[in-house]
């Protein structure tokens, strides 16, 4: 059994697809957080998911973008700890819409051309994870 420490405060992140933390620390950015630990907890048992991993990050609630983490992964869940108890467990669905985690790829996109502009994709199909490029309606699909 392996034992990382406790937080005070901040978040665990739980039920990350098993192999997947990683990529998950970049794309969240938490490589960018200051004075913030980060325990990354790779392949371990899980009764629900086989294998399963785990990200826990020491830094103040609100400082994690829930929306993007969302729309990496919406089935992960979120232990938000504060003196080192979990007060709230959320559970994450994809956000309605999104500002700057994707790019629009239609060259003709006013984005392409007015670059400062914010990447905003609304979710049209939630169903099939589909979102939709505000300007453009370019079409962007999750797999």
């Amino acid at each position: 059994m392996i034992n990382v420490g406790a937080i005070k405060e901040g978040y665990v992140l739980d039920h990350i697809k098993a192999g997947k933390a990683l990529s998950l620390y970049h794309d969240m950015k938490l490589d960018q957080l200051k004075d913030s630990a980060v325990a990354i907890i790779t392949n371990v048992q899980s009764k629900a998911m086989g294998r399963k991993d785990i990200l826990k990050v020491e830094c103040p609630v609100g400082t994690i973008n829930l929306d993007v983490l969302g729309f990496l992964d919406h089935n992960i869940t979120v232990n938000v700890i504060k003196d080192e108890q979990i007060v709230e467990k959320k559970k994450l669905s994809l956000p309605k819409e999104i500002h700057n985690v994707i790019t629009c790829k239609n060259p003709r996109c006013i984005t392409s051309i007015e670059q400062e502009l914010e990447q905003i994709f609304i979710l049209t199909d939630e169903e099939n994870a589909v979102y939709r490029c505000k300007y453009c309606e370019e079409k962007y699909r999750k797999n």
